[in-house]
């Protein structure tokens, strides 16, 4: 456990110990969570080429399988963005 401080621009440092353990680098994104007392902060990896590749088959293959259309997914796109 280490103790740490938040600045005046609502920075905080990740000690250099954590950040070695975790293979964090400068510009690593975090995702950070909070109960309201507590907060978490989770290191946004991105998944492995070949696990990105079986999500997108197995996606495609439902997509098929329910009948949904590339116009029905650009319209949920759009309605998830406004």
């Amino acid at each position: 456990m280490t103790i740490t401080s938040l600045s005046s621009k609502g920075q905080v440092v990740v000690p250099a110990s954590i950040r070695k353990e975790l293979q964090l680098s400068t510009g690593a994104k975090l995702m950070i969570f909070t109960d309201g007392d507590n907060l978490l902060l989770k290191p946004v990896k991105a998944p492995k080429l070949d696990t990105f590749r079986k999500l997108i088959k197995a996606s495609q293959s439902y997509a098929r399988q329910v009948g949904l259309k590339k116009a029905d997914i650009t319209k949920a796109i759009k309605k998830a963005r406004q």
